[in-house]
């Protein structure tokens, strides 16, 4: 594994492989979903963690000592979602879950897709 000199990962495979085994399968799946609702999204490791970008910063993936995280990038979607992520922990724009009972796939596609949606309207903005 060639990580900088700092112990950082330069990428998702350096970020899986320096996860306990427990929590692989999962980020694994995440990345696969997040790259099957929108295949040109760009990917990078930003604040340590595996990050993609579509216009700007997408949704991001990552593991602390005691969960799965899932980045929505967005604490309003999470407020606006707040129904359907009952029985899900959350904090900001973070969603936290124990390895062995990932998030439903569904519900990774909704917030891909609306994150998606919510980044080519800011660059629609942008453009004008």
């Amino acid at each position: 594994m060639l990580m900088k000199d700092n112990g950082n990962p330069q990428n998702f495979e350096e970020y899986l492989e320096s996860q306990p085994e427990e929590y692989r399968a999962n980020l694994q799946e995440m990345r696969d979903i997040v790259l099957s609702v929108i295949p040109q999204a760009q990917e990078s490791i930003s604040y340590q963690v595996p990050c993609f970008k579509y216009h700007y910063m997408l949704v991001g993936i990552g593991v602390n000592k005691n969960s799965s995280s899932f980045y929505t990038m967005s604490p309003p979607l999470v407020k606006e979602l707040k129904e359907e992520l009952k029985g899900i922990k959350t904090s900001g724009a973070t969603l936290h879950f124990p390895p062995g009972k990932p998030l439903p796939v569904e519900l990774i596609k909704k917030i891909v897709q609306i994150r998606a949606k919510q980044n080519e309207n800011l660059a629609l903005l942008k453009k004008k």
